[in-house]
């Protein structure tokens, strides 16, 4: 069926600088993910593989190869670049990624007694050879609790001005630190601080696994927002959202549209 006499939201094509979906792999099995990856290219720009799961994922080089051939690209979770720097292994990190041809890491300090100023080095680094994304926030949800609106701009800043290309906005998979309360509300004031700083907002990746977090988003931002930590199985749902095809923002876009 033609939807040429639809109004749609313009759409970036790929490959893409703003509008990007990144999905989460917590070790889901192969199949599922060469069908999901192979059924859905052009709405996918990367996956992540979730915290330290490529090093128990029996098929890794399978999955990267299904990554390479639909031109998606792919980096390991921050938490393992975390571990290795913890046990002052980061040149073995270093040497991690490189084995598996990545392009892009994720340089992070959500879990580790690692000082901003201290990852804004690695990012530094990193970037020689590398396309270094960021997190900002932290994994603990008291620890996240006393994070400032002013210490996450901080941070945004000096992470960007180190060389990161992209900063991500620490929700974990679950959406209940970080940018979130415990019980998984979005920190108003948060968002409030970082709209009005001034910083240009396609660079900045929002980690939203839920559906109530990726219509908040787009509701705030448009369609075009990057989103993260995405499960594989909203790679349909979240485009809906994005387009305006799905209740919870059908009205969005056409008032857009009617300005």
């Amino acid at each position: 069926m033609s939807d040429s006499a639809l109004l749609l939201p313009i759409r970036e094509s790929k490959p893409r600088n703003r509008g990007i979906t990144i999905l989460i792999d917590n070790g889901v099995p192969l199949n599922y993910f060469k069908d999901t990856i192979d059924s859905n290219e052009n709405f996918i720009d990367f996956v992540k593989f979730g915290w330290g799961t490529s090093l128990l994922t029996k098929h890794i080089e399978e999955k990267i190869a299904c990554l390479k051939e639909n031109d998606i690209q792919f980096f390991f979770g921050g938490t393992l670049f975390e571990k290795f720097c913890s046990q002052g292994k980061v040149e073995d990190f270093y040497h991690y990624c490189k084995t598996y041809g990545c392009k892009y890491v994720e340089i992070s300090n959500g879990t580790i007694n690692l000082t901003n100023k201290e990852k804004a080095k690695f990012i530094s680094e990193f970037s020689q050879e590398f396309h270094v994304l960021s997190e900002v926030g932290n994994k603990d949800c008291d620890k996240s609790a006393l994070q400032s609106p002013a210490e996450w701009l901080e941070y945004i800043i000096e992470d960007l001005e180190a060389g990161a290309e992209k900063v991500i906005t620490e929700a974990r998979e679950s959406g209940t630190s970080g940018l979130c309360h415990r019980n998984g509300e979005i920190r108003q004031g948060l968002m409030d601080e970082i709209i009005f700083s001034g910083i240009n907002i396609d660079r900045i990746i929002f980690e939203a696994p839920t559906k109530t977090m990726q219509t908040y988003f787009i509701k705030l931002f448009g369609s075009n927002v990057n989103l993260g930590n995405i499960p594989f199985a909203d790679v349909i749902p979240l485009e809906t959202l994005r387009l305006g095809l799905r209740s919870d923002t059908f009205y969005c876009f056409e008032q857009e549209e009617n300005k």
